[in-house]
């Protein structure tokens, strides 16, 4: 009978001059979001030969790469976002991580990657988290922002998947995502589209978010927050806003949701969502919904409320859509009653001010 690996001891390497506390503090007063970064990170290999081995949280750093490393010509690269909080009574706590590490292994899957243990997945967010837990910042609404990523580090130009990886974890102090500070986020109907059937859309892989930066670009160009995308099939089924997942509310008190059909990315706060909506007694429907729809529901008053969804804005209300086609308002523009009703409900969990009934939060 074969033996079970033991669990993998990540090393610590002593920082030799980690921030001083005054310049930490500066840096962390107004992090905005994905501009700060803390002292430490974690890093693990994973060879063909050996496994998942050399693990250690050490000092954050350069990390060197071969120019020939696969993943600058195959773009073998996948990643996840997720947020430690402070509690109440000054504890961090992270909320639903082992989704992040199912999630992360989904997408290593499609992208003919190992997949990680999740309980190693996980034990590297903590103890990242807890070493660098002084960067926390003070700001209302903040949080440590972790980047846990992995990519192919093999010297190799065959087109095949690699035999070498780094799974790495850095820590970003953040504040608000969205710059305008405005109630409610305007938003472009997008020409491009995000994925296809049978594509990447799925999968959380930095090829799918670099095909979207023209696109924002352009939304940005008309002076909106950003970009929502149409189905690749009939350009006309709404799939995400951006990076996140979509709620339409209605005047009944209904909510719908894009199904999950493998072009749009299986949000964890979209899953919570739908969670609490539906505990509230809210007829919830993950049904396909049409951009020619929500522009003639808006007009009629029947679509009350938009919202999107995410990791790093959590939920954020769209006032405003405009397109090439299409320029209409949802409700006054601004924020809407549920949309507050709800985001609040899981932030007050994710901050432990509301009770967790459902073993979410976990406390570091």
């Amino acid at each position: 009978m074969a033996t079970a690996a033991a669990p993998l001891t990540i090393a610590r390497i002593p920082h030799p001059a980690p921030t001083a506390p005054d310049l930490r503090e500066a840096a962390i007063a107004d992090p905005g979001f994905g501009r700060v970064f803390t002292d430490h990170m974690v890093v693990i290999d994973w060879s063909e030969e050996n496994g998942w081995h050399n693990a250690a949280l050490g000092p954050r750093g350069p990390i060197p790469l071969d120019p020939a490393a696969s993943v600058l010509h195959y773009a073998q690269e996948i990643f996840e976002g997720l947020k430690a909080y402070r509690l109440d009574d000054g504890a961090m706590a992270l909320f639903r991580p082992d989704q992040n590490a199912q999630r992360f292994n989904a997408s290593a899957r499609r992208l003919a990657m190992p997949e990680i243990p999740e309980e190693l997945f996980v034990e590297a967010v903590r103890q990242l988290v807890l070493a660098d837990a002084d960067w926390f910042p003070k700001v209302e609404g903040g949080s440590l922002y972790i980047r846990p990523f992995m990519f192919a580090s093999e010297p190799f130009l065959g087109v095949r998947p690699a035999k070498q990886y780094k799974f790495v974890v850095i820590l970003s102090p953040a504040g608000n995502y969205f710059k305008s500070g405005a109630p409610a986020v305007s938003v472009w109907v997008s020409d491009y589209t995000r994925a296809a059937p049978g594509g990447t859309g799925a999968a959380k892989c930095g090829g799918n978010y670099a095909a979207s930066l023209v696109p924002t670009s352009e939304a940005f160009a008309h002076g909106h927050d950003q970009v929502v995308f149409l189905d690749a099939a009939e350009r006309r089924w709404i799939e995400e806003l951006g990076g996140m997942n979509l709620f339409f509310v209605f005047d009944d008190g209904s909510i719908l949701t894009p199904p999950l059909t493998g072009t749009i990315l299986p949000g964890i706060t979209r899953e919570s969502l739908l969670t609490l909506a539906r505990e509230e007694g809210l007829a919830v429907r993950e049904e396909r919904y049409s951009i020619d729809q929500w522009q003639d529901d808006a007009a009629s008053g029947r679509l009350v409320e938009t919202f999107a969804c995410g990791t790093a804005a959590v939920v954020t209300p769209v006032g405003r859509v405009a397109g090439r086609a299409h320029d209409f308002t949802i409700g006054s523009g601004g924020p809407g009653q549920l949309t507050g009703k709800l985001k609040q409900k899981l932030v007050d969990i994710q901050r432990g001010l509301a009770e967790d009934r459902h073993g979410w939060v976990m406390r570091l």
